[in-house]
């Protein structure tokens, strides 16, 4: 048996499917993961996501520490509330995790990492940290939890602490509000606009059911992969690991190059590949032959393998099997790919399929 968040009871009062999930017990669906993925691109869906880890940085190294510990530079950060995604990396490049950091203000940042790593990850953060003057703080006291769609925000605002309502609808992408043990930030892993909101965790309830009387859908883990793999959005464990690296994940941009002498872990083995003429890239698939694309299927150029795909599946919005994939650099606008032992025809596009709830690609 795993951990519980604090809205499990809810879960189960609402008839959740409930299943096994990094360590913890999480709902997939609460009856349809179509309707609810459909919920999200067309109104406003809600997913607890409590198992996601928030970890404070504090003291007076904080951002000196961050600076070292992180691919992109948190020095970009100078407003209180503003958010930065980021990789965290070994020493040979590869991902330990992919994490979204906050500056709070006054040496204080928080990470938040996923739960399936929050472990070897405050390990890693702890292990790292000896030489600089900063606390770690691993914030159990909070739930979080994400509302998403086109009406997440309007939804959502009436519920807020009356201190973050205005603010919290004036906020641009990637910022946040913090009040009273509560950060609202306009961030998300879906491709709709809304909030994910950190909250004292003896108050996540009371928004949860606020949230049901005004109409927003409760979703489960099925839906949110649908929904990030059509948004184009990388999944830890899947499209990268600690074998490989950000260069070859298609999260390049978030590696801050800039200032060169920021010697972050894993830049020296990062800068020997930056340049490399056979560096692998990682595009969409869009299959337009019949079958399902899954992870892990070998994608084929004129018979002869070229890369796999790392995340796949039936997308709702476009009602067409899709993925995403690392392969070959230069691989053209056709391919194949192996299921079950045959090859099918495929379409090479650019990610996201699908943003803001319109599809970003001609089918």
């Amino acid at each position: 048996m795993g951990s519980r968040t604090p809205l499990f009871d809810e879960h189960q009062r609402l008839g959740a499917r409930i299943v096994p999930f990094g360590g913890w017990e999480m709902p997939l669906h609460y009856g349809s993961q179509l309707d609810e993925h459909h919920a999200v691109r067309r109104d406003a869906g809600m997913f607890d996501v409590s198992h996601m880890q928030p970890v404070d940085i504090t003291g007076a190294d904080a951002r000196a520490f961050l600076r070292m510990l992180l691919a992109n530079d948190v020095d970009k950060l100078r407003e209180p509330g503003k958010a930065l995604y980021s990789c965290m990396l070994n020493p040979n490049g590869g991902v330990i995790d992919d994490l979204i950091c906050y500056f709070l203000g006054a040496d204080r940042y928080r990470l938040i990492v996923n739960a399936a790593t929050a472990g070897k990850d405050l390990d890693w953060i702890n292990q790292q940290a000896t030489p600089f003057d900063v606390t770690i703080g691993r914030r159990d006291d909070l739930a979080m939890v994400a509302i998403q769609g086109p009406q997440a925000r309007q939804k959502t605002a009436p519920l807020l602490p009356q201190a973050v309502r205005e603010p919290s609808l004036a906020l641009k992408p990637f910022h946040a509000v913090e009040h009273d043990g509560w950060l609202v930030a306009r961030t998300g892993y879906t491709g709709e606009d809304g909030f994910e909101i950190l909250l004292p965790a003896d108050r996540a309830v009371a928004l949860w059911r606020g949230l049901l009387d005004a109409g927003v859908v409760p979703c489960g883990l099925g839906a949110r992969d649908t929904l990030r793999l059509e948004a184009g959005m990388n999944l830890y464990g899947q499209d990268m690991d600690e074998d490989t690296d950000p260069l070859n994940s298609g999260l390049g941009w978030t590696v801050a190059w800039e200032p060169a002498d920021r010697a972050f872990i894993g830049r020296a083995a990062l800068e020997t590949r930056r340049n490399a003429q056979d560096l692998s890239c990682v595009v969409g698939l869009l299959l337009t032959g019949r079958g399902v694309l899954r992870s892990h299927q070998t994608v084929l150029i004129d018979g002869r393998p070229a890369g796999e795909t790392t995340s796949g599946g039936f997308s709702p919005t476009l009602q067409r099997s899709i993925a995403l994939a690392r392969v070959d650099a230069g691989i053209g606008e056709d391919c194949a790919v192996e299921i079950r032992g045959k090859p099918v025809a495929a379409r090479v596009v650019k990610p996201p399929f699908v943003r803001n709830g319109k599809s970003r690609i001609s089918l």
